[in-house]
């Protein structure tokens, strides 16, 4: 029941993705949550550190849009500087902000991976539009708005079950 909330990938941050490896395995394109995947929900710029991370996935070819649920102030102060796409109000796991997400990478969806942090809406979204799927940690949990809250509820009774059948082993929860 809950195995369409597994990722194919969990690291801890976007930085411990290992994008040779990814684009090895025929990834062109990235979709990316913004809240609690690139920055804090309250963050409303990039730092350093993202920027540089961001100019090196563009600098290996990868095209990069962000999909997210946030409103769209929000998410174009945070996207316009960058340059990136993106797509606001997304309604994630909804499959139109993934189809419109694809149609801006001009990509299918084998040679897309889609980023996030939420198991309820990014990786189940991913999942059903057939993506490469990374779960990474929230960067900052305790800045989440009350449906995320919920989510995470929903998520911990999906681990449980995950666990219990070995889906989801302890020890492999986050790579770093």
């Amino acid at each position: 029941m809950f195995e369409r909330l597994l990722p194919q990938m969990r690291v801890n941050t976007i930085y411990d993705i290992d994008l040779q490896k990814l684009k090895a395995q025929g990834m062109r394109g990235i979709i990316t949550d913004l809240d609690n995947t690139l920055v804090g929900a309250r963050v409303p710029l990039a730092t350093p550190e993202l920027v540089k991370w961001l100019d090196d996935v563009r600098d290996m070819g990868f095209k990069v849009v962000i999909v997210s649920n946030n409103n769209r102030t929000r998410v174009s102060k945070f996207a316009d500087p960058l340059n990136i796409k993106f797509i606001h109000a997304a309604r994630k796991p909804a499959n139109r902000a993934f189809h419109r997400a694809l149609e801006v990478l001009g990509l299918p969806a084998e040679q897309t991976a889609v980023i996030g942090d939420q198991m309820m809406t990014d990786v189940l979204g991913g999942n059903r539009m057939g993506l490469f799927t990374i779960l990474v940690a929230p960067v900052a949990p305790r800045e989440e708005g009350i449906m995320t809250k919920v989510n995470r509820i929903m998520e911990k009774i999906a681990l449980r079950s995950l666990r219990k059948k070995g889906l989801w082993p302890e020890e492999e929860q986050r790579k770093s």
